[in-house]
């Protein structure tokens, strides 16, 4: 028998007895129901039975997270910590969500619930984790040092395959790292993934010829189906591609397990849907406890918005998340790549250097603050680097915009914003 423990905190948030709560809810997700019951013994309780470890209070709510009969506050909140044995849960993924998140919403007398952190014993290293992660990203990119700089396929859908290879070839062109499919690009009618791998990998290859960089091209091969997902990616290892995106929440946790233990290729996370999971802030899940069970997953590079992001999450936000991804669950080896995206130019790479620690281990994804430069993609690309060599330096942009025109167009457009 272990004695490893899976410590869960919960933000409960209701009108009653917090107490009584959070033992209602340890009860009805391990051993006990609604009432006693002749088999629930104390030898059954001490192997599978989770416990209450803490409950910490905080200010009460003024509103209700979920509206009920009363429909006023205030209503009390606290944040309590459970421990599920590891006998009970063991290390399967659906056994966790099943026992941890799954049925606490379901639970009477709380007016809001969100999952804050998991606490994982050692025993849930068994997952195989990213396959490449930061280092393995920068090798294929064949960066030792900095930003990898990156940019997206704009417009995001309607483009043939033949015109996506022209914009492929004017981003390698200006100097990119990465390249990317947009998420909601996968396998459409116009723009099959054969048909568009087909278009572009002879461009990536060209270019290689002609630099000797081969720019990381991320193809989106998500699937539904894990046996057409599969497919996808050896239609792009067969034609000497080196990444993916996928749209993890789409994939499920299954599809994401069935595919990492069978990949070749650096797995690019686009999180799409887990605004769905955390916009309220009394209901669904923090990204903390979130990413952890996708980086065991095999996540590589892992998108999380940006400074000042053209999404509704605040700074604060993705400056938590950055530092979630990029803290070590069990060993450094099972932190992703930080992907900054979402509404990027430049303009925030000072406050992003500053605000992550000074790190230099990230990818920063620009679409249209590459593809929108008044001076072209080429220079779009120069102003976003630009921008982090005044970050490192701890110079204004404005000041090394002086001596810097792609910079200072990037400014003038869009500074004021």
């Amino acid at each position: 028998m272990s004695a490893s423990k899976i410590n869960v905190t919960y933000r409960l948030e209701t009108r009653g007895d917090m107490g009584a709560l959070a033992a209602k809810i340890a009860s009805d997700q391990s051993t006990g129901t609604f009432t006693e019951l002749p088999n629930e013994t104390a030898d059954v309780r001490a192997r599978c039975a989770a416990q209450v470890v803490s409950i910490t209070p905080l200010p009460d709510a003024q509103i209700p997270s979920l509206p009920d009969a009363e429909g006023t506050g205030p209503v009390k909140r606290a944040d309590v910590v459970i421990s599920f044995p590891l006998d009970a849960v063991g290390t399967d993924i659906a056994a966790l969500m099943t026992i941890t998140v799954g049925g606490v919403y379901a639970v009477k007398g709380l007016s809001g619930v969100r999952v804050m952190d998991i606490d994982l014993p050692s025993e849930w290293a068994c997952h195989p984790g990213p396959q490449f992660g930061v280092k393995g990203s920068r090798d294929l990119m064949g960066i030792s040092r900095g930003p990898m700089i990156a940019s997206i396929i704009k417009p995001s859908l309607g483009l043939l395959p033949d015109a996506t290879a022209e914009v492929v070839a004017q981003l390698c062109e200006a100097g990119v790292d990465f390249i990317k499919d947009d998420e909601k690009l996968m396998s459409p009618a116009y723009s099959s993934l054969e048909d568009r791998v087909k278009a572009i990998m002879p461009v990536i290859r060209a270019h290689e010829d002609k630099t000797g960089k081969q720019v990381m091209y991320a193809f989106g091969i998500s699937s539904a189906d894990p046996d057409t997902m599969m497919r996808n990616h050896d239609t792009v290892v067969a034609a000497g591609g080196n990444a993916a995106v996928i749209n993890i929440n789409s994939v499920g946790y299954g599809g994401m397990s069935f595919l990492r233990k069978r990949s070749a290729l650096c797995l690019h996370a686009h999180r799409n849907g887990w605004d769905i999971l955390t916009r309220h802030p009394g209901l669904g899940m923090e990204f903390r406890a979130y990413q952890k069970i996708w980086r065991l997953l095999g996540v590589d590079q892992f998108q999380i918005n940006g400074i000042r992001a053209k999404y509704w999450e605040p700074d604060d936000s993705f400056v938590q998340s950055f530092k979630d991804v990029t803290t070590p669950i069990f060993s450094p080896d099972d932190c992703p790549l930080p992907v900054v995206c979402s509404g990027q130019w430049g303009g925030q790479a000072v406050d992003t250097y500053t605000r992550t620690g000074g790190t230099l281990d990230l990818m920063y994804l620009g679409g249209g603050g590459v593809h929108g430069h008044p001076m072209g993609m080429g220079a779009g690309v120069r102003a976003i680097r630009q921008a982090w060599e005044a970050a490192e330096a701890g110079v204004t942009l404005a000041a090394y915009a002086k001596d810097h025109p792609e910079l200072a167009a990037a400014l003038a457009k869009w500074g004021g914003e």
